[in-house]
């Protein structure tokens, strides 16, 4: 199977995430499509584009996109709590069959402004029984006709979606991402999901979760293809393993100096806990992954960065891609020339 790389288009509506160029109309669609039109010409297969309430939506902006642009592919994160699984079915399909089968589909579970769009708080156990059943419907609908479904969160009667996804070779629908490393997650994904998506996480550790959730894939009963596996990491690329290093300290010596409280909600999620576990073991870890953005601030995947050259990042990711890696989501700041530097000095190295 040939390797997904997709980068990260920055849908916010404060301009500077993480550290990121701050230009005007910084969240307009030319200014969207300028990066997914530079992702495009410089390789990469498409990007992550985040969801939260108060930022922009996340599926229209996948929709002014894909309409912009060829080949660019966006993956665009969805909660079950803010869709309807019926209604996102057929918006997803809809958008699918619209733009030649280039839609990605990213599952989140993690906790949000919930109250602000009339979601309601449960416990682990609830939101992600909730999101298994999400799951299912989803699948169920791009894929049978007629589909009644009771369940205790969700509900559909005689549903079928029109138009359908696109049906191209072992693609049967729009791939299904998710992430989450609780134990209640990770059997959600056994069972449910297409592609299970890691942070960045040390190789052993990485290597740990593979080998468990093909087991849990086995005691669940999976019914579908085998569970693949992504990578989600910032990589600080530069043209030599000292600039990089000396980059990437700089850039954690600025954290330290605007470092914030971090957002609880982060913290309590099992996965962020496990990246900020990870500074108690050292800075550095593996060749080149650092912990110290963790430190002062940095959440989710600019938690730990890969540093290096584009040979020493090529390295760690082809590292990982020995373990069952073949999706991989990376990004740095400002991402738009990032863009132009890690498709034209990393990407050559990790393509086939």
């Amino acid at each position: 199977m040939s390797p997904t790389f997709l980068w990260y288009i920055p849908n916010q509506a404060q301009p500077g995430h993480r550290g990121d160029d701050v230009v005007e109309d910084h969240d307009s669609l030319p200014t969207l499509t300028s990066h997914a039109l530079a992702l495009e010409r410089h390789g990469w297969d498409g990007a992550l584009l985040g969801t939260g309430w108060g930022r922009p939506d996340t599926f229209t902006v996948a929709t002014a996109l894909a309409a912009r642009t060829t080949t660019f592919q966006p993956l665009i994160a969805v909660r079950p709590g803010y869709w309807h699984p019926a209604k996102f079915a057929s918006a997803a399909a809809t958008l699918d069959h619209m733009s030649e089968g280039r839609v990605l589909v990213n599952i989140v579970s993690g906790k949000d402004n919930l109250a602000a769009y009339g979601d309601c708080e449960g416990d682990q156990a609830h939101r992600y029984a909730r999101t298994r059943e999400f799951i299912r419907i989803v699948r169920r609908l791009w894929t049978e006709e007629n589909v009644t479904y009771h369940g205790e969160h969700f509900g559909v009667t005689d549903s079928t979606v029109a138009p359908r996804p696109v049906v191209r070779g072992e693609r049967r629908h729009p791939p299904l991402y998710f992430g989450g490393a609780s134990e209640a997650a990770e059997r959600v994904s056994a069972a449910e999901a297409d592609v299970q998506l890691f942070w960045g996480e040390p190789l052993d550790g990485v290597g740990e979760r593979i080998e468990r959730l093909k087991r849990l894939s086995e005691e669940v009963g999976r019914e579908h293809a085998p569970l693949e596996f992504g990578l989600r990491i910032t990589t600080l690329v530069r043209d030599t393993t000292e600039q990089a290093w000396a980059d990437a300290e700089a850039k954690v010596a600025q954290l330290a100096q605007g470092h914030i409280p971090r957002d609880p909600n982060w913290r309590a999620a099992v996965g962020q806990q496990r990246l900020l576990d990870l500074a108690a073991r050292g800075d550095v870890l593996d060749d080149n992954l650092y912990t110290a953005p963790g430190r002062y601030g940095a959440g989710g995947a600019g938690t730990t960065w890969l540093v290096g050259s584009a040979e020493d990042v090529a390295k760690s990711l082809r590292r990982y891609q020995s373990l069952g890696i073949t999706h991989f989501i990376l990004s740095d700041t400002p991402y738009l020339p990032e863009i132009t530097r890690q498709g034209s000095q990393l990407l050559p190295l990790l393509r086939p």
